[in-house]
């Protein structure tokens, strides 16, 4: 058996600590590139959206590096991932490759069901060795997290671009690597120190940017063509909606947490109510509320959205009504999208977003 986990954004370090820790066989699909895309796209079927065309290709790379399990996220309510991990199943039988399809209900299994699944797949390793593991796992991914968001702040600021994104690679890179919780504790005390000590150019208010929407293509890099790292060379203080962090604590633990505490999402909802009174599957009625809510924090917001995503569909056809005074650029995603065309639109709207901030404090 020999596992394997679909690319996106920072993902792969906590998966990949974990199932190292219990000595299960992993490998990762490369980083995904045109070829995953290629690969992808060939095989889907047509009008399914460029999350689908990926993961489909990462398997399909992993298989070609000997993978025969496949972990995929599914369950209901979820827009069309609910139905990725069967669709791509018989694509990948029908392609010749023998090979089990393990999917992780984001919707109704939570913790118990990751916690299972991790225990027949590491041999039915101890409790105590499993629980170790995860903690590992999360500690980096906090880490991760925390080295990411003060590298967006300085990025805007920075002196010399690309320093500090240089910097946050080789701190990923060490992170991965890192086989303590000693360690891990040092790697984030020295990358925050280097980050902190980069040179900054006299730009002490940058503008700020939110990035939403779906949320595979908000935190994968290669299906939106960096359009983060592309705002960041332009001088803007990127934050996005979320965060790998976040994204895995949610899918795990929202039955347990929202118990104790009001959770992000449920503000979101709230604060849509006026323009969307229910879910629409995906992050839909979430980007809703990013815009109602958006205008307190940031000066503008670029949603990022599949291709033929319904939710996001929806969700821009309501932004553009709604009274929250807040510029936001769309961008659709897919295999047709080209970075030229892509960095006209982002520069246009940094422009706009100069002027309008001229504008209001004159």
């Amino acid at each position: 058996m020999r596992v394997t986990i679909p690319q996106m954004g920072n993902l792969y370090i906590p998966v990949t600590t974990l199932f190292r820790e219990l000595n299960v066989d992993m490998v990762m699909p490369p980083m995904n590139s045109q070829r995953t895309m290629s690969l992808g796209t060939k095989y889907s079927p047509e009008g399914l959206c460029i999350p689908f065309k990926l993961t489909l290709g990462n398997f399909i790379e992993a298989a070609e590096l000997g993978a025969d399990t496949f972990i995929m996220a599914s369950g209901y309510n979820t827009c069309r991932l609910g139905i990725y991990a069967k669709t791509q199943e018989k694509i990948l039988q029908n392609l010749g490759y023998q090979m089990e399809m393990i999917e992780m209900g984001v919707s109704e299994k939570k913790f118990a069901g990751f916690l299972k699944m991790v225990k027949r797949l590491a041999n039915n390793a101890p409790w105590q060795r499993i629980f170790q593991a995860f903690r590992f796992g999360i500690a980096k991914m906090d880490i991760t997290d925390k080295i990411e968001r003060e590298m967006q702040s300085i990025r805007a600021r920075e002196a010399v671009k690309g320093t500090a994104f240089r910097t946050y690679n080789n701190a990923l890179k060490a992170i991965d690597e890192a086989d303590s919780m000693r360690k891990l504790k040092m790697l984030k005390k020295d990358y925050l120190e280097q980050l902190g000590q980069i040179p900054l150019n006299g730009n002490k208010q940058p503008l700020k940017v939110c990035i939403v929407g779906e949320f595979y293509v908000v935190l994968e890099p290669f299906s939106n063509l960096d359009v983060e790292n592309e705002l960041g060379k332009l001088g803007v203080e990127v934050t996005r909606s979320l965060y790998i962090s976040e994204w895995l604590k949610f899918g795990l633990f929202f039955g347990v947490l929202k118990k104790f505490r009001k959770d992000k999402n449920a503000i979101l909802h709230e604060a849509a109510m006026p323009y969307l009174k229910r879910d629409i599957g995906g992050e839909g009625w979430e980007t809703v509320g990013h815009k109602v809510l958006g205008g307190e924090h940031y000066e503008g917001l670029v949603h990022l959205a599949p291709f033929t995503c319904m939710p996001e569909i929806v969700a821009q056809n309501i932004m553009s009504s709604t009274k929250e005074n807040i510029p936001v650029l769309t961008l659709f995603c897919d295999e047709q999208m080209g970075k030229p065309g892509m960095l006209t639109r982002v520069e246009a709207f940094v422009d706009l977003l100069k002027r309008r901030r001229e504008k209001y404090n004159n």
